[in-house]
């Protein structure tokens, strides 16, 4: 099987659909950087060894973010290319969220990534993550997208943060917390307060 083309040898490359975009438009950029995330999860799923159910659903997410990259490649969904990523993914997300986040003794400061190397690899798939998410807000400010993958992935940030303060919990390492931070976490806001 021969990997290389040689079509993208002028800085173009083809979405979805044959269009031919630039290596460096939005809509690459946005796809990519969740492709990069990807590689991250690669390496967190490695470590099944200390927490195979970790692995399993890490492997699940990896697959929605094949999902999100599709839909970003996507110029609109058609009958022919229809978006994957739905508000169930979100929702399945939120559930774990709300799942891990009581578990591990309550913080109000900000932490710092790090503690177990596990934690530090999850924190760092959480900020990449972020930038995921703002190359998609760049995209969607140029075109329409799948809203459900925006959703996806700043729901994603928050879950690898409950993530990485679980994992410190469950290996017995403690978090790291910022020195000078003010009280930043409000234990006492219930779900129902939240704005949707």
């Amino acid at each position: 099987m021969q990997l290389y083309t040689r079509t993208g040898d002028h800085g173009t490359t083809r979405i979805i659909g044959g269009k031919s975009v630039h290596k460096n438009s939005a809509q690459v950029e946005a796809y990519g950087t969740v492709d990069e995330l990807n590689s991250i999860l690669g390496m967190v799923a490695a470590h099944g060894d200390l927490w195979p159910e970790l692995q399993t659903e890490i492997m699940a997410i990896q697959q929605y973010l094949f999902d999100c990259s599709n839909d970003l490649a996507t110029p609109g969904a058609s009958e022919r290319y229809p978006f994957r990523m739905t508000s169930e993914h979100v929702t399945w997300l939120e559930s774990r969220i709300d799942a891990y986040s009581d578990i591990p003794p309550v913080i109000e400061s900000f932490i710092l990534p790090g503690g177990s190397s596990l934690a530090a690899l999850i924190h760092l798939a959480r900020t990449v993550t972020r930038r995921a998410e703002r190359c998609t807000v760049t995209l969607q400010q140029k075109q329409a997208i799948n809203p459900a993958c925006q959703k996806f992935l700043n729901r994603l940030s928050d879950y690898f943060f409950a993530l990485a303060r679980l994992a410190n919990h469950r290996l017995g390492v403690k978090d790291v917390l910022y020195e000078r931070s003010g009280k930043v976490f409000h234990n006492d806001l219930t779900k129902d307060q939240i704005p949707k």
